[in-house]
């Protein structure tokens, strides 16, 4: 096996291959890419390690997976901390991509294969990322016009502010349809969540129902993660996970601990033992989606147990 990194910009390529001293870079762009598989396909049984790279690396990703390139994504913290931890405290595109190689050597057992997701899915992804980007400038343009005096400047921030509402309200639209077709009843059985909870969780989360709450809840960022060394034991927290997803799942619960009479239960329960308001409400983000878990591995054992009497008969 033969580990290979690429530490990937916007600009450029940079590949390390493990054990061979050899560091070469390509243009980020197809002709490059195409370049960049060649070099690849020299290594038999090669493993790929690429750091995600705000999206830069997804067009990588695609080729690599397209071609059965066995080749894996890295978080940028996991992968300094392995750097950290063999004694590499310098950076730079090189190093990274050295790094990257050994690691994809050293962690061979531990790293998973990308696994591109279905077309829907990915362009479902798009339009939740294009979501979020609107509501958040819609924040930061109602702030301003808030704060903002001369007249003129706050006519033009109105009329901004109209045409993101308008657009959020377009993008709610064609989400809501694009769940329509993929959204089961089981992520449509908690009330709270809505149209875009359901879109984030289709988009984001496709591993909901193929495994244990458990690991579902750390995936996500909710499990209460143990510090302990010694005769010291700090409080649990939640950490690391997926953000963005984090995020969706938090408004979400909040309106279902009003609507949803088992989460409000849950959290009345917790409140009542005194534990604080935050900390009940990730228990119940927890909880959520550990039902939504269970409740979509059920329909996923349902459905392959329908397929497979059809194939029976």
């Amino acid at each position: 096996m033969t580990g290979i990194g690429i530490d990937v910009c916007r600009a450029r390529l940079d590949v390390s291959v493990h054990g061979h001293n050899t560091r070469v870079s390509f243009d980020n762009d197809r002709q490059g890419q195409r370049k960049l598989l060649t070099f690849i396909q020299r290594y038999p049984q090669a493993r790929v390690l690429i750091e995600a790279t705000g999206g830069h690396e997804c067009a990588v990703l695609a080729l690599l997976a397209a071609q059965n390139v066995w080749v894996c994504r890295i978080n940028p913290r996991q992968a300094r901390d392995f750097a950290k931890a063999t004694g590499q405290l310098a950076k730079t595109d090189r190093i990274d991509a050295d790094d990257l190689a050994y690691m994809a050597v050293a962690l061979q057992e531990r790293l998973h294969a990308y696994v591109p997701p279905q077309p829907w899915r990915a362009r479902l992804a798009q339009w939740v990322k294009r979501r979020s980007q609107v509501v958040a400038l819609i924040q930061q343009q109602t702030c301003q016009f808030a704060t903002t005096a001369d007249p003129d400047l706050r006519a033009l921030l109105k009329r901004t502010l109209k045409a993101m509402h308008k657009e959020r309200a377009a993008l709610d639209e064609h989400i809501r349809a694009q769940c329509q077709d993929h959204a089961s009843p089981a992520l449509r059985s908690i009330k709270g969540a809505g149209p875009v909870f359901q879109a984030s969780v289709l988009a984001k989360l496709p591993e909901l129902g193929r495994l244990t709450g458990a690991h579902i809840a750390k995936l996500v960022g909710v499990a209460p993660l143990n510090s302990d060394s010694g005769t010291h034991s700090a409080p649990r927290r939640i950490w690391g996970g997926r953000a963005d997803l984090r995020a969706c799942l938090y408004m979400a619960t909040l309106s279902a601990i009003r609507w949803e009479p088992t989460l409000r239960a849950h959290y009345s329960q917790l409140r009542a033992r005194g534990k604080p308001g935050k900390v009940a409400l990730v228990a119940c983000m927890r909880k959520m989606l550990v039902i939504l878990n269970a409740r979509r591995r059920d329909e996923l054992s349902a459905q392959r147990a329908a397929s497979e009497g059809i194939l029976a008969t």
